[in-house]
């Protein structure tokens, strides 16, 4: 069974980081794209960054220049640097992988940023 659990989600102040990090239960190194996603209260769920195992990224256009996404092939972990925090980011984040012909979903780790 595939599982992704997150970490490193809690409370920051607006212009403050955290780093999240997603650690999984398959080779993320044969993983056609892994990412991350969040909802905020009342919304629907949008991405956030991605990452194939091209390593080709991919950010919305609202955390580019801000979120770092990596991924420690060896550690079986895929990472998301968040710098310079804003209300707006306040959210679940999830992690995601799509390996093969499935989708699988975190449980997700709140980031609340307070202005």
């Amino acid at each position: 069974q595939v599982q992704l659990v997150e970490s490193g989600g809690g409370l920051v102040q607006a212009g403050g980081s955290l780093r999240l990090s997603c650690a999984a239960s398959i080779n993320i190194a044969t993983t056609n794209l892994m990412g991350w996603y969040r909802q905020a209260p009342g919304k629907q769920r949008e991405l956030v960054a991605t990452m194939a195992t091209s390593g080709i990224t991919n950010y919305a256009d609202s955390v580019k220049g801000r979120f770092t996404i990596s991924r420690d092939n060896a550690k079986n972990t895929m990472s998301l640097q968040m710098n310079s925090l804003k209300s707006e980011d306040t959210a679940v984040y999830y992690c995601y992988a799509h390996r093969r012909y499935y989708d699988y979903w975190g449980q997700g780790t709140q980031v609340t940023v307070s202005s």
